[in-house]
Parts: C-alpha cells; structure tokens; sequence
C-alpha cells in the first residue's frame, strides 16, 4: 500500500486516529480562517470597519446555513462508502461518490436561485440594521453566486479523507485559504473593494479548493475514483438519512446564531445592538477554533469506525473511541485556558473599539465554560453517525440544539441581552450528559449485533 495512504482495517489505532485526526483538524482550523481572515480585514476597512465588521458578521450563520448542505451530502456518503470498501465492495463506494457529486452540483443550483432573492429579507429579520445592511448584503450576494464551489469542495473532500488519504484532504482547505490570505488584502485594500472583494477572494479560493478536490478523485490515486454514472434514488435517499446528523448540527447552529443576533439586537436597542453583534461576531470567531477543529478530530476519524464496522473488526472501533475522545477532551482542555489567557490578544486583531473589546471578552469567556463537556457530545454523536444510526444522532443533536434555542430566548428576558451568551455553555453542558448516557446504553448492543449478523451480509444497504 502507498505510505501516503492509511490502512483503516490493519494500521494500530493509536497512530490511525492520529494520522486521520491532525490533518483534519487542522483543515478545519485553517478552514476557520476562511471567514476569519474576512473579519479581520474588514473590521479595519478605514471609518467603517465596525458596521462592515457587524454586516459580515450577520453573514455568517447564513454562510454556514448554506455549507451545511455539503455535510448532508459528502458525512452522508462517506461512511456509507467506507462501510462498502470495509465490505470489500469498491464498486458500491464508487457509486456513492458518484451519486453525491451530482447531488452537490443540484443543491448548489437550487440554493443559489433561492437565497439570491432573499438576501434582503433574510438578512433583515436577523438583525441587520439600517447602517450594516449595505454591507451584509453585498457581502451575501458575491458569495451565493459561489455557492457551487464551497458545497463540492467541502462535500466531495470527505470522500478523500475517508479513503485515507488525510493529507490530501488537508491540502484541499490550505490551497483555498491561503489563497485567500493572499487576496484579501488585496481586493478589500489595493482595489477599494471593501466587503464586496471579501467575498470574492473567498468564492476564487473556494474555486481553486473544488478544483482540486475534483483533479484528486479523477486521478489514479485514490482507490474510488470519481465516475459521472450510476445514478440512484435509493442511494440517495440512504445518504440523506445518514447526512442528516450533521446537517442539522451545522443547519441549526447557523440558525440558532441568526436568533441569537436577532436577540441581541432587540435587547440591546439602538444604542446597543449592532455593539453587542459586533462584539458577538468575534466571540463565535473564537468559538469555531474551538469547535471546528474538534468537528475535524471526530470526523476526521469517522472512516476508521466506519470502514472496522464494515469489516466486523469491533474492538478496533471501541479502542478507536477511546482515542478520539482522549483526543478531543486535551484539545478543549487547552482551548479553555487559551479563552482565559490570551483571548483580549485574539480579540485585538478584529477591533480596537475599548467598549466591543470588553463585551467580546466576556462573550468568549461565557461561551467556553463548557466546552470540555463539550468534547463528549461531538465524539459520540459523530461516532453513532459513523456507524450509521442516525436516529439516535439526530435526536441527541436536537435535544442539544433546544436547549440552546430556549436559553437564548428566556435568559435575555430576565438578565439582559448579553445574558444570551450563557446559552452556548447550558446547552453544551446538558448535551454532553445526555450524549454519553445514550452512548453508553446502546454501543455494546450495537456491536454484539454486528458480531452476530451473518458473513457477507451488507450494511444498510
């Protein structure tokens, strides 16, 4: 086997989980920077930067309402094609991908259509203002026109991670972010774009990311190869039901943002209001170094689960379980004392207004007090996805999500708007307890039942 490829069924676990989760993780924290970079070149644009900063901030949830959309499709698929190469069953997997591909290419056409026509609206019922509207809107409508290239980068790079090949999946992200790093400045700066340029250095690193996601699984390096034939319902309907765990984690998260800055805006009235989602725009910049980077380690790591169940190997998906969480549990860990040493640095490169400063602060401190109970709620959810039980998933994503949707809706009622910022550590706190209770319960009777299924019997199929 080539040494760039890992071999999910024999390598140890240890070093697997390893080798699958740095690479990925680190894709998702260069990811980040994506929209970071945006924030903080646009929060010093000359005399507008704090309105332009606010204007991208609302943006955002929007943004990654539409990303979510490729986790439907590419954290649908992939397990279901890692499950068919553990089954010795190549030709299975190269059917998923292709059926995904098409269906990424559909999304993105309907979603453009749709969303283009409402940016106004959109933006407006979740708290825009009058003097950050410009600046949102123009900021939306470049990157919708882009959509096609976020939604098959994203979607189709997890069929390279889950095939092994966690490197290339990390030069997938790094091709488009420093690409944009590169043009940022440029566009927003050099050519007095403003927001508008944002976007469109995101779209034209998005552009190069999908080409050379597309280039890869055409290539003959990957053992799946990318075929434009074999298209089925029934498969993707299957992808959906396994996708759905983790588009409606990244979908109501986008949405439970946009509330969470409609919230922040009514409460904090015109005097307060576009502060308060300024400041909230770089507290949930911080959050994502947090939470993206663990989405990486726990799905990063899903094709190892996904491939030993194929293959029938369960005590390498228990150990592997083991590692993830360990992982992701000295991750947070880290994150948490980061928030309350160095976050007034983090928060100096997005604004240097005193009174924004000190709200963000707080925000990122509020916001990370239960981010290490956070840990358990993405490893056991994204391992159940990985296995393919997605009911439990999707309930428990749910359950979390409520929490944070009632707590963002009550607790501004009785302590004021920036009491908003104790949702994220309610919900993360309950969600882990209830997360690791299902877990618990079901996983061992998951995997006697796999043990006990007859040879050659195919998984979901």
């Amino acid at each position: 086997m080539p040494a760039h490829q890992n071999d999910l069924g024999r390598d140890p676990v240890g070093r697997l989980v390893l080798r699958l989760a740095i690479p990925a993780m680190t894709a998702q924290f260069v990811n980040v920077l994506y929209g970071i970079v945006d924030r903080i070149f646009i929060g010093h644009i000359p005399g507008v930067g704090a309105a332009a900063l606010a204007g991208a901030g609302i943006c955002a949830p929007l943004t990654a309402l539409l990303g979510s959309f490729a986790s439907l499709v590419g954290l649908g698929g992939a397990p279901l094609a890692a499950m068919r190469m553990g089954e010795g069953r190549p030709e299975g997997a190269r059917a998923i991908l292709s059926n995904c591909a098409a269906a990424l290419i559909g999304l993105s056409i309907v979603l453009t259509m749709a969303v283009l026509p409402l940016a106004q609206p959109l933006l407006l019922l979740f708290g825009a203002s009058e003097a950050t509207l410009p600046y949102a809107r123009s900021y939306l409508t470049v990157y919708v026109l882009g959509t096609v290239f976020a939604l098959v980068s994203l979607g189709l790079n997890h069929f390279i991670i889950c095939q092994g090949h966690a490197g290339a999946g990390m030069a997938t992200v790094l091709i488009g972010a420093a690409l944009n790093l590169l043009l940022d400045p440029l566009f927003i700066f050099t050519f007095g774009l403003g927001v508008t340029g944002a976007a469109a250095a995101t779209v034209l690193s998005q552009a190069a990311s999908c080409a050379f996601v597309v280039a890869f699984l055409r290539s003959r390096r990957p053992q799946v190869r990318l075929v434009f034939s074999g298209y089925s319902l029934r498969i993707l309907k299957r992808v959906a039901v396994l996708g759905l765990s983790p588009f409606l984690i990244i979908a109501t998260d986008s949405l439970l943002l946009l509330v969470l800055n409609a919230v922040l805006q009514r409460y904090g009235g015109p005097s307060q209001g576009d502060l308060l989602v300024t400041a909230c725009t770089v507290v949930q910049s911080f959050l994502q170094l947090v939470t993206m980077p663990m989405a990486g380690i726990t799905g990063g790591t899903q094709p190892i689960l996904s491939f030993n169940y194929g293959a029938c190997k369960t005590g390498r998906i228990r150990l592997a379980e083991r590692y993830i969480l360990l992982l992701c549990v000295l991750f947070t860990g880290m994150m948490f004392i980061f928030a309350r040493l160095f976050s007034g640095a983090f928060i100096s490169v997005f604004t240097s207004d005193a009174a924004g400063a000190a709200l963000a602060r707080e925000g990122i401190h509020i916001v990370t007090l239960a981010i290490v109970p956070l840990a358990f709620q993405y490893t056991f959810v994204d391992g159940l996805t990985a296995l393919g039980i997605a009911r439990y998933a999707v309930s428990l994503s749910l359950f979390r999500k409520s929490v944070f949707l009632a707590s963002t809706l009550i607790f501004p009622f009785y302590w004021g708007a920036a009491a908003a910022f104790y949702a994220q550590p309610a919900a993360d706190a309950l969600g882990a307890v209830v997360s690791s209770a299902v877990f618990l319960f079901s996983f061992e009777r998951l995997m006697k039942k796999r043990r006990e299924m007859p040879p050659g019997t195919p998984l979901y199929s």
